[in-house]
């Protein structure tokens, strides 16, 4: 199985500084609410204004804190550093905030623009230099707040396979939760899990995959709980929501998805569905007995799906502004 290894890292690092400070082209998800708020993408986000769009900047910048903790001493470290020192500002933090606080960005990027945010907190408080994470506290305090009010009235999941996934949302939001010591949010996490998740049984995945997927609807819902359940709980629920892995099935989950045109963006996501399935994959093998056979066909099909996508993270942009985050999961998050 391919690991995160320093060459890797370098060249996952190496893409993500290619664009995390290119301003265009750029597709910002932005409610004009007088004529003044027509503004630039640099205007309206002094620090996650590249990247194509606002996420995969937020993303992008996950993933050069995940290159600089886990292999510190790599020549590109001093890119890095220098990248957050520019950016990781107390000022430029408060121009996000502000952003933020518009009334009409109360559901701005729900809920993956949220759970991003939060692995990026998580991941900048894991490193020695403490600067950068207390420079972005404010920010990451904005979206804690944003899951304790938004989980609450949050009556159903979202099942989709793209950005409005609720199950993704949970799952990298208890990571946050669980660094930071925070038991009450942890506690809301779980609790909406058990009533979003908690009486599904015998998962078809009959829609995987659609044309705009880079989340198996699934997998993730499966990772999250497997994520958010102590294993006692989680074992017995996953037995009965996919009751027929160990026959590899469904067998659309196990296949990588092909990808007719890397040049468009839609298309292009079904890159990212073979890396999440790869993620979510090893993850839930992780988590099973050794001896359970159902291991060895997850693990099995995280390589294939790596091997499928692992060669497209760049050479074109629909792809190259966001694909190696998800990469790194894949690599390394399980």
């Amino acid at each position: 199985m391919t690991e995160f290894t320093p060459d890797l890292a370098t060249r996952f690092a190496d893409i993500a500084l290619g664009h995390v400070e290119r301003e265009y082209p750029n597709k910002p998800d932005h409610t004009l609410e007088r004529d003044e708020d027509a503004r630039t993408p640099r205007q309206l986000h002094p620090i996650f204004y590249g990247s194509y769009d606002w996420h995969s900047c937020l993303h992008s910048h996950w993933l050069l804190a995940r290159v600089l903790r886990r292999h510190p001493g790599l020549p590109v470290s001093g890119r890095i550093a220098a990248l957050f020192d520019r950016q990781f500002t107390p000022a430029k933090v408060a121009g996000e905030c502000a952003y933020l606080a518009r009334p009409s960005a109360r559901g701005f990027k729900r809920p993956y623009g949220w759970a991003w945010a939060l692995k990026l907190a998580t991941e900048l408080a894991a490193l020695p230099d403490r600067r950068w994470s207390v420079a972005l506290t404010p920010f990451a305090g904005a979206f804690t707040r944003r899951f304790r009010d938004f989980l609450p009235i949050a009556t159903y999941p979202v099942r989709v396979g793209t950005h409005f996934n609720t199950a993704f949302g949970l799952r990298m939001a208890a990571d946050h939760a669980e660094a930071s010591d925070d038991a009450s949010l942890l506690a809301l996490l779980r609790s909406t899990a058990r009533r979003w998740y908690g009486a599904d049984r015998d998962c078809p995945a009959w829609g995987e995959p659609s044309g705009d997927d880079f989340l198996s609807s699934a997998l993730i819902e499966a990772e999250a709980m497997r994520r958010l359940l102590p294993s006692r709980e989680f074992l017995p629920w996953f037995d009965a929501f996919l009751p027929h892995l160990a026959q590899a099935r469904p067998a659309n989950l196990f296949a990588p998805p092909q990808v007719s045109d890397r040049s468009d963006g839609k298309i292009a996501h079904l890159d990212g569905l073979a890396l999440s399935r790869a993620w979510c994959f090893r993850g839930l093998a992780g988590a099973l007995p050794a001896q359970d056979a159902r291991r060895a066909l997850m693990e099995q099909a995280a390589a294939r799906h790596l091997a499928a996508a692992l060669p497209h993270l760049d050479g074109d942009y629909m792809g190259e502004h966001w694909l190696a985050s998800f990469a790194a999961l894949a690599l390394d998050e399980a």
